[in-house]
């Protein structure tokens, strides 16, 4: 009977632990679709793309936030569309309508999708500018791939509201308290309710988000511990960052807080080609925010010239913040 039992606890044992989906072996060479990116293990990448009429002169490949899709990119991408900017953007691998949603796949897999994305995409425009774009998570994962070489480096990089809340700033509670709940009951779900702050001002945009089947709301914890394990590869990927690149923060940010952005910032090598831009009415999402046209503007000026100064001043304004004590 004891060793019936001892049995049964080492399987439930066993079983526990944040549950991975990681990419399958490669069957085939990967390829752009109309509407996905199929990746080397037959995995399907929802794909949006929005497209001039006429000359393309930019092209952007997004990567989208922790609980998001595609879709995060929408609202600019119109906009920028008419100034000659192909966007392009996916669901990543068990994000949106992807086949493993709601389930981590891992860092590197998440990694070697923004690779074959990147290839896929710079084949297809060759003659353009290539910008590598992400917001929140997807920021954290393109500092990770550039900092570790899994891509070339871009022509220019810009990064929304970076996610850098790794295990480092999360303190001795939050870290163990992750883990521990990641391994022994990663099904369960995490809720936002009670949270006193909010991503965006835009309460409108937030209500259409909270409608939408593809936006996860109540993501599993282990699925969480993946994110945080993005984040720790972010910060450890900060001093190796190169220009040209734009950081973008708004200041009434509190997903990820002013003072994980100051250290995150002092960690960034000081180079004339990375450019800071703080505003001042800016929540995490701040390309869908209230003030959305002000950096919709300013993130277009900056691909099109990265040595002007950006038309909001967002730039001049970073300085001071970024110096503030917490």
């Amino acid at each position: 009977m004891r060793l019936l039992f001892v049995c049964l606890m080492t399987a439930m044992l066993a079983a526990c632990g944040p549950h991975l989906e990681p990419p399958g072996p490669p069957i085939a060479a990967p390829t752009l679709q109309d509407g996905a990116l199929v990746a080397a293990d037959g995995y399907r990448l929802p794909l949006r793309r929005w497209l001039p009429d006429g000359e393309i002169k930019v092209v952007v490949l997004g990567l989208h936030g922790f609980g998001d899709y595609s879709r995060a990119f929408e609202k600019a991408a119109l906009i920028w569309r008419d100034k000659g900017v192909a966007t392009y953007a996916y669901d990543q691998r068990g994000f949106g309508a992807t086949a493993t949603a709601r389930r981590w796949a891992g860092v590197d897999a998440m990694l070697d999708d923004l690779a074959m994305a990147q290839s896929l995409v710079r084949q297809k425009h060759p003659g353009a500018k290539f910008v590598l774009m992400g917001e929140s998570m997807g920021s954290a994962l393109v500092m990770a791939a550039l900092a570790q070489g899994r891509v070339p480096p871009p022509d220019a990089t810009v990064l929304l509201g970076p996610a850098a809340r790794g295990r480092e700033t999360l303190g001795a509670v939050g870290r163990n308290g992750l883990s521990a709940i990641a391994f022994a009951i990663p099904w369960w779900p995490v809720s936002t309710v009670g949270m006193n702050y909010s991503p965006s001002d835009n309460i409108a945009m937030l209500r259409e988000l909270s409608r939408d089947p593809l936006v996860i709301k109540a993501p599993r914890v282990d699925l969480v511990w993946g994110l945080v394990n993005a984040m720790d590869a972010a910060l450890e990927a900060a001093p190796k960052l190169k220009g040209p690149m734009l950081i973008a923060y708004g200041a009434r940010e509190r997903v990820v807080p002013p003072s994980i952005m100051r250290t995150l910032a002092k960690r960034i090598p000081r180079d004339p080609t990375i450019k800071f831009a703080v505003y001042d009415d800016g929540y995490h999402l701040l390309l869908r925010d209230l003030q959305a046209g002000r950096v919709q503007e300013d993130v277009l000026a900056w691909m099109l010239d990265p040595t002007a100064p950006l038309p909001s001043g967002a730039d001049q304004r970073a300085a001071g913040f970024l110096a503030e004590e917490d």
